[in-house]
């Protein structure tokens, strides 16, 4: 499969690694440090000299309790750093935003897929993403970031989420967006505790039979550290052992803070998926 963002392909016939470039002074894990025109443009360039595919810029964090940024806001730190990308990083850009106004300017300046924690459940934004007709990233999420880990509950995690995803593809295709212009998120740690996340992981073939394509994000998540009893610093192995397993279940895309490592382990699992093409 073959996306089109924007006049740039995105072959997703072979896993692909999305990097993650947060231009916040609150995200999680790299907040502050790629705040700012220059540090984001040095960050993409490096990112894709390691591997990455995507570069999936954002400017309002979506950790547990983070608070919520005006739409202004959001604008004024994203798209200069998307404009300096697309003027000197041959690399498809990625908005992550749930809000509509953002999804306009940044495709406008030059992003080529939204990808929306919110599965465009945000008022306009189903709207708003068929009038762009890019491809767009809808994630599962229980809650809102500033409650979604306040004791989440589910009856069958897998299900839930399948169901989920299912019934937004189903919303979008009903409003005019067409099912090639997607893609599916179990949304690991967003709403879920270390149980949840490790059954999506476990049954994420579930997912992958919905014949969409699976992008996962667990890179240094909180399920990492709590298993592991890491910090924030110390969650590569984990994140590279999950993300091997998210390729070998079928995970079409890998979003990660570390591209180098990931593009590795990415690569490497993807040669053993197809070993029997190489005899």
């Amino acid at each position: 499969m073959i996306l089109d963002c924007r006049g740039k392909s995105l072959d997703l016939t072979y896993p692909q690694v999305m990097g993650i470039l947060n231009v916040t002074p609150d995200s999680f894990s790299d907040g502050g440090q790629f705040f700012g025109e220059d540090l984001a443009l040095k960050q993409a360039k490096q990112m894709v000299a390691d591997g990455a595919t995507i570069v999936d810029v954002g400017g309002e964090s979506t950790r547990p309790g983070a608070a919520i940024v005006t739409i202004e806001e959001e604008i004024a730190r994203v798209i200069p750093v998307i404009k300096a990308i697309e003027s000197e990083v041959d690399v498809v850009i990625s908005i992550d935003t749930s809000k509509p106004e953002v999804m306009r300017a940044a495709i406008a300046g030059g992003a080529g897929l939204i990808n929306d924690v919110q599965a465009l459940r945000v008022n306009g934004a189903l709207d708003t993403a068929f009038e762009l007709n890019v491809p767009v990233c809808l994630m599962h999420a229980q809650g809102t970031p500033k409650t979604m880990q306040d004791n989440p509950q589910y009856g069958d995690v897998v299900a839930e989420v399948t169901n989920f995803l299912l019934e937004r593809v189903k919303i979008c295709e009903a409003h005019g967006i067409n099912r090639d212009k997607l893609i599916i998120d179990p949304g690991f740690g967003f709403g879920k505790m270390a149980k949840h996340n490790l059954r999506l992981m476990k049954y994420l073939e579930k997912i992958v039979q919905l014949d969409l394509p699976v992008l996962v994000g667990i890179s240094r998540k909180s399920i990492i550290g709590e298993l592991l009893n890491v910090s924030v610093e110390e969650r590569l192995a984990g994140s590279l052992a999950m993300t091997s397993l998210a390729v070998w279940k079928g995970a079409k895309l890998i979003r990660t803070h570390d591209v180098r490592e990931t593009a590795q382990a990415v690569n490497l699992s993807n040669y053993v998926m197809q070993v029997e093409d190489f005899d």
